[in-house]
């Protein structure tokens, strides 16, 4: 299995006890729905690109999104210190079913963003997972345009058209087109003021 063939599940994060445990957090929204999984497939070298398969002994919930997993044939601490801060992946046909508006971020890459006010606008470029939010990346007339993933802004994806439909709130795309440039000649003329009064 190659990566373009798989999703990310999560990430080793250190190992626990002696016997081959490893600590990992799973990017997912409900634990519960992985607890059955037989396999992992393990990138390493990290950055390689190079996916290994891992047979799953055992998948235990612990806090939030993360598990303490144990992998076949990793009985030591030794094995599993090779595996912290390495990315767990899965086949992408493993995916679980979505509900008709939802869509899986890597699904819509190459889209056309579709605005309801302003029809097509560009193409959908990436996405940025960050701790508060998820940002879309757009490119449209040149700039990257980045969009809050959330329910009144993105609506929903057709795979007919591969068309991502959304809402922009007003002025968003003109933040990016018109970026306000620091206002030096009134920063000099201030303190041209200040010196004159100075003198």
């Amino acid at each position: 299995m190659t990566l373009d063939e798989s999703y990310e599940l999560g990430y080793v994060v250190k190992t626990h006890g002696l016997r081959g445990q490893l600590v990992a957090e799973l990017d997912v929204d409900d634990v519960a729905d992985y607890l059955d999984v037989e396999e992992v497939f393990v990138e390493r070298p990290a950055g390689s690109g190079k996916l290994h398969r891992f047979e799953v002994e055992r998948l235990t919930p612990q806090n939030g999104t993360r598990v303490l997993l144990k992998l076949r044939k990793v009985d030591r601490i030794e094995d599993a210190e090779l595996f912290r801060g390495l990315k767990l992946f899965r086949p992408l046909e493993d995916l679980p079913e979505l509900e008709d508006d939802q869509f899986y971020f890597h699904e819509v890459v190459g889209y056309t963003v579709v605005d309801a006010n302003l029809g097509q606008l560009g193409t959908v470029e990436a996405f940025y997972e960050l701790p508060e939010q998820v940002l879309l990346a757009m490119r449209y007339q040149g700039q990257e345009v980045l969009i809050p993933v959330v329910g009144e802004l993105v609506q929903h994806a057709d795979e007919d058209t591969r068309e991502l439909h959304v809402t922009l709130p007003e002025g968003l795309l003109d933040i990016y087109l018109k970026p306000s440039a620091p206002d030096d000649e009134e920063d000099a003329e201030d303190a041209g003021a200040d010196k004159a009064a100075e003198a």
